[in-house]
């Protein structure tokens, strides 16, 4: 009967191969501590040889001695010669990202958008407010479409914007008309067979 490599258990670090996992399993069943640490030095050579780019700068054997521990299961009870590294170093959590700031009244807005209508709202009384008043608003409506269109009203949008800008902003839903805006569909990728 063969004898197939896929009826191993799998490997850690599978670049060494095979005979370089048994040889770590082989070392650690030695019963003693010297034997021990002696085989992993012969590993440790072994493992430079086949591999000399994965020497340190100054030709150190850190790396070998880190990957002899993971493929041990950080099991091998020996005198290392140096720090090795803990399992709980090898897939460290990344840190939790802070945000910057209170998080926006109306998260599908977004961030920008109530910093733009802040500084919207304490322009002087012009023109040129007006007209940026008049772009942030269809922007919300926009946005509002995209998010929940079947509960987007003008009236809800010019509310929000009153509330955005702590009723500095402060439209009438019955004279202040906005644009219509239409959520297009995307087109679909197949295309028609022709008929022969």
């Amino acid at each position: 009967m063969l004898y197939y490599n896929t009826a191993q258990p799998q490997m850690v670090l599978p670049e060494y191969g095979r005979i370089i996992q048994n040889m770590v399993d082989f070392c650690m069943t030695l019963p003693d501590k010297e034997q021990r640490t002696r085989c992993a030095h012969s590993i440790v050579k072994t493992m430079a040889s086949l591999f000399p780019q994965l020497k340190g700068e100054n030709g150190d054997y850190r790396n070998f001695w880190d990957h002899i521990n993971v493929m041990s299961g950080f099991k091998l009870d020996i005198d290392f010669p140096c720090d090795v590294i803990k399992q709980e170093n090898l897939n460290p959590k990344p840190k939790r990202i802070q945000y910057a700031g209170s998080r926006p009244k109306f998260r599908h807005y977004g961030k920008i958008i109530e910093k733009m209508i802040g500084k919207v709202a304490v322009l002087e009384d012009g023109p040129e407010k007006d007209e940026l008043i008049s772009m942030v608003a269809h922007h919300l409506k926009k946005q509002m479409l995209e998010h929940n269109s079947e509960a987007m009203t003008d009236e809800k949008v010019l509310r929000d914007l009153c509330e955005y800008s702590d009723g500095k902003i402060s439209l009438d839903p019955s004279s202040y008309i906005l644009h219509d805006f239409k959520v297009i569909a995307a087109p679909s990728n197949s295309k028609k067979k022709k008929k022969k």
